[in-house]
């Protein structure tokens, strides 16, 4: 139950925010995962001044934000926050509004290569992938593209931790290519409805929405965001030769995360339940297409 309400900073018209005891307005605004999210739909929504918007003629509005849960990690720090947004025209007509915030994460595509087949060639590549319970999936062993953290230029998180230990790799930013970022960088998401330049622009520029080059696994509800990275690194057949059989073989009962090596050829349906992979592996195939990577 809300025990106190705000008005959001900069909202129009006003939008009242409603919090649960157990969050304060500091501490909601301080959240990263809001701030990025409040502050890309606030843009969104004032698009709609261009006559050239989908939605100019009536356009949707921020009335209310209802905060309904929040979990901490490590004390004070937001972890998760669940609320309910009420996005509205003057006619009455609303937009769903149910949002998770989890903020964003990045997902690794690692690619093997043993160093005795020709360079600039797709011969004989392998992925890491992890397997690992995923509760919310109801699995205990979902097969997935690594996924972590980007802390000072390295690749990090417990999935990081057990390649690292497992295989001894240690991925650097200078080795990363940034897959999202060489696909979607002059990708724009515009919402005219003529076809007139003028009408498509706003105070002399083109109207353009402020989202991340990244994937988003489930816009629907949920505002998470994963750029997808590249790994590339040939090494000598015999270490490839020992991670397979090391990688593929019986494990300790009590690991939680163990690592698993794919051909580059079946992470369609190796990884296929994970979005990451997938998306990783389509824009990997583009990009090659147009020689990129």
């Amino acid at each position: 139950m809300s025990t106190s309400s705000f008005t959001l900073p900069q909202s129009n018209p006003p939008c009242t925010v409603n919090l649960p005891s157990s969050l304060t307005e500091q501490q909601l605004l301080n959240f990263t995962a809001f701030k990025n999210w409040i502050s890309t739909l606030q843009h969104s929504l004032s698009l709609q001044a261009s006559r050239g918007h989908t939605f100019h003629a009536s356009p949707y509005k921020l009335r209310k934000i209802d905060v309904q849960a929040v979990d901490y990690f490590g004390g004070e720090r937001i972890g998760f926050l669940k609320l309910q947004a009420e996005v509205s025209n003057d006619e009455g007509e609303k937009l769903p509004g149910a949002v998770f915030l989890r903020g964003g994460s990045v997902g690794m595509l690692l690619i093997i290569q043993p160093d005795d087949v020709p360079e600039n060639t797709e011969t004989d590549k392998h992925v890491l992938l992890t397997v690992q319970p995923r509760i919310a999936a109801g699995s205990l062993a979902l097969t997935e593209l690594p996924a972590g953290m980007l802390d000072d230029g390295t690749f990090s998180g417990t999935a990081a931790k057990e390649i690292g230990e497992e295989t001894g790799l240690q991925v650097v930013e200078s080795e990363l290519t940034n897959m999202s970022e060489l696909a979607m960088a002059n990708v724009t998401t515009t919402p005219p409805t003529s076809t007139s330049p003028q009408s498509n622009t706003q105070d002399g520029e083109t109207i353009v929405e402020k989202l991340q080059n990244a994937m988003y696994p489930s816009p629907g509800a949920c505002d998470e965001f994963i750029p997808l990275f590249l790994y590339q690194k040939r090494v000598p057949r015999s270490q490839l030769g020992e991670w397979r059989g090391k990688l593929t073989g019986l494990r300790e009962e009590d690991e939680k995360i163990t690592i698993k090596l794919a051909r580059l050829e079946d992470l369609w349906k190796e990884g296929g339940r994970d979005a990451k992979a997938l998306a990783a592996l389509a824009l990997y195939e583009g990009l090659r297409k147009e020689g990129k990577v």
